[in-house]
């Protein structure tokens, strides 16, 4: 394996927009600008949000920009399979190791109870949980199985947890007081995304995970489980958020523009990577060019730190 290793790992809920192709761009970029290899790891966890139609979609799209990756569908390697829906004898094989610790239990918890009044809520509008199922007995657990199943939690330790973001600084989480104890694996069985991204980036040997900063708060739970599991963490660069024009969030629930959309519009990738890379600070000016010459000018310290809003007449062709 080469010694520098990323990844880009979208969902195939929906088209990819403009906001997943920027996070992939941005891995990309810091990959190859240390010769390293990019990998494409496709996260179908939960099954009821995949579709498998939009695999070749997200594929088309890496293709129309020259994000070409080293590994990934269609490019098995070591590290195959590369698709989460195929990985899940090794989450349940964390998940074993991990409960024999001692540090896993069954919640019964409603979302109507998660979200009581009387629970903390963090800014992000999440809940940091109770741990009111933290100390039922194994009768009493049993007993509240015969009415519905459980999820799974993971017990966390009054820690504060600090890490080095490469785009951000100094992160610090105190996890039972920002997060609390967190779950590994849902009622319906499908394991829980802290659990199978941190499982899946250490055993890929990922030595870099770029993502966006709306995931920033969930990396201490990620580098609590890796430790848990004795794996090696990677570096973490958590990206600012393109906005719209209005300043509103691209999303695939709001309608952003997908792929088609934009090869409608600009007909070849060129004018638009120029336009994107300028509104993120990494050019001084939209002039078009490739991924291919944006990588040789690369540098994180060129990044914009606050979210990238797009300017208006940003989509005219």
């Amino acid at each position: 394996m080469k010694e520098i290793r990323g990844r880009f790992a979208p969902s195939p809920s929906g088209p990819l927009h403009l906001g997943n192709l920027f996070c992939g761009l941005l891995s990309w970029l810091s990959a190859k600008k240390q010769n390293g290899a990019w990998v494409l790891r496709i996260e179908d966890l939960d099954p009821l949000r995949s579709y498998p139609e939009q695999v070749e979609s997200c594929l088309a799209a890496l293709r129309w920009f020259g994000l070409d990756f080293d590994e990934g569908p269609e490019k098995e390697g070591l590290c195959a399979p590369y698709f989460q829906g195929a990985r899940t004898a090794l989450y349940q094989q964390a998940f074993e190791k991990l409960t024999a610790k001692g540090l896993v239990y069954p919640c019964f918890c409603s979302r109507a109870e998660l979200h009581a009044a009387s629970a903390p809520h963090l800014s992000d509008g999440s809940v940091v949980y109770s741990g009111r199922c933290a100390g039922l007995t194994r009768e009493q657990a049993a007993e509240k199985a015969k009415k519905r199943p459980p999820a799974f939690r993971l017990r966390v330790p009054d820690e504060t947890i600090v890490f080095e973001d490469g785009v951000y600084g100094e992160v610090r989480q105190d996890l039972r007081a920002e997060c609390g104890d967190f779950i590994l694996r849902r009622s319906d069985g499908v394991f829980a995304y802290q659990l199978a991204v941190t499982v899946d980036d250490a055993l890929m040997g990922m030595t870099e995970v770029v993502r966006g900063r709306d995931l920033l708060a969930s990396t201490p739970r990620q580098l609590y489980l890796y430790r848990l599991l004795g794996y090696k963490p990677p570096r973490f660069y958590h990206i600012p958020l393109l906005l719209d024009e209005n300043g509103a969030r691209l999303a695939k629930r709001e309608g952003a523009l997908g792929l088609a959309a934009l090869q409608k519009r600009f007909k070849t990738p060129e004018k638009l990577l120029g336009r994107l890379a300028f509104a993120a600070g990494l050019i001084d000016r939209p002039a078009p060019l490739t991924a291919q010459e944006l990588a040789r000018e690369f540098s994180w310290e060129k990044l914009k730190r606050e979210d990238v809003r797009l300017p208006p007449g940003f989509y005219k062709p």
